[in-house]
């Protein structure tokens, strides 16, 4: 396993968040449990296909530029991460942060119904800077946390 970048541009979680429903913004929150084949737990997708979904902040910030008001769980993301191009990673990557170890399933989705941010934007970010991961090995994820590849 490597540390991705160096001194303090080292790859980050820099937000997490979660939903009780699914479908609406996710709320920040100190830290996550994820749990082996389930996802994250306390969220509306526990237990479904895309376990756990990451996005870089540098993305979201590319929103705000845009004009939109947008924060880290606006895009339904789990993990927002910062100095790591998640979506240039290959599928079966594996992540680790703080106890928890995932692998990327899937880069980017398809969006079947334009969501409240492309509406507006005309664009959204997640189908195509979103990742999505399962988790391999439980364990407590703190906003802050490194992450290595």
């Amino acid at each position: 396993m490597v540390e991705v970048g160096g001194g303090m541009s080292k790859a980050r979680v820099v937000s997490l968040n979660i939903s009780a429903k699914k479908g609406q913004k996710k709320k920040p929150v100190n830290s996550i449990m994820l749990v082996e084949g389930k996802g994250v737990e306390a969220d509306a997708h526990f237990d479904s296909e895309r376990q756990v979904s990451l996005l870089p902040a540098e993305s979201i910030e590319k929103m705000r530029q845009d004009g939109l008001k947008v924060s880290p769980g606006s895009f339904a993301e789990n993990i927002t991460t910062k100095g790591l191009n998640i979506k240039d990673l290959p599928v079966g990557a594996h992540l680790q942060a703080g106890g928890a170890l995932v692998e990327i399933t899937q880069i980017g989705k398809d969006c079947h119904t334009p969501c409240a941010i492309y509406k507006k934007a005309g664009y959204c970010i997640m189908p195509e800077d979103g990742v999505f991961a399962k988790v391999l090995k439980s364990g407590r994820v703190k906003v802050g946390d490194i992450i290595k590849v």
